[in-house]
């Protein structure tokens, strides 16, 4: 009886979490990102494009290596149209990311929000932690193609991982869309 218990708490467990997930692919929301100039920066400006929004912590030091590794990316592939957004969302981001973009060199539009709007964007439930950095694809049609948060595995080999999507996504054609999380048929 404890064993047959223990198999439904575990699968239940499989149930909750998959009922939990964010669905993809999904057509991403407006997202507006407030910078610190006073500018907003809107993700529809940037329809026709592969985007990478990275929703980060100022303070959190895989978000640091992560940006860094974006910019890296940004450069080698946003002449090909790749454009990568990041949105902190820690307490007191609007007072520390100006500091933030400039202490690792980032070109690339880096702003802040509230953590309800992540957490809405994410698709995540409110009382579910958030681990960052938390990485989500648009592609050029305006789809979330595939997101990762800060424990996936995605992470272990972030560099590959990320140019892989990106490469990915730059190389469909404009009306083609597959999910990330599907397999190919043979």
């Amino acid at each position: 009886m404890t064993r047959r218990l223990f198999g439904f708490g575990i699968g239940l467990g499989f149930v909750l979490a998959s009922a939990l997930a964010a669905e993809i692919p999904r057509k991403a929301p407006e997202l507006s990102i407030q910078l610190p100039s006073g500018q907003q920066v809107l993700l529809s400006q940037f329809r026709g494009k592969v985007v990478l929004v990275a929703f980060v912590y100022t303070t959190c030091p895989h978000c640091q290596v992560s940006s860094a590794m974006i910019e890296r990316l940004y450069k080698e592939l946003g002449p090909k149209g790749f454009q990568p957004l990041a949105m902190a969302f820690n307490d007191g981001a609007e007072k520390l990311v100006a500091d933030f973009a400039r202490q690792f060199g980032l070109t690339f539009p880096v702003g802040f929000g509230a953590r309800d709007t992540v957490i809405e964007y994410l698709q995540y439930p409110m009382a579910q932690p958030v681990y960052v950095p938390q990485m989500v694809f648009v592609d050029r049609k305006g789809m979330i193609r595939a997101q990762h948060g800060g424990e996936d595995d995605f992470f272990k080999d972030q560099e590959a991982n990320l140019r892989a999507q990106i490469e990915s996504l730059l190389q469909e054609p404009a009306g083609k869309q597959r999910s990330s999380a599907s397999k190919p048929h043979s």
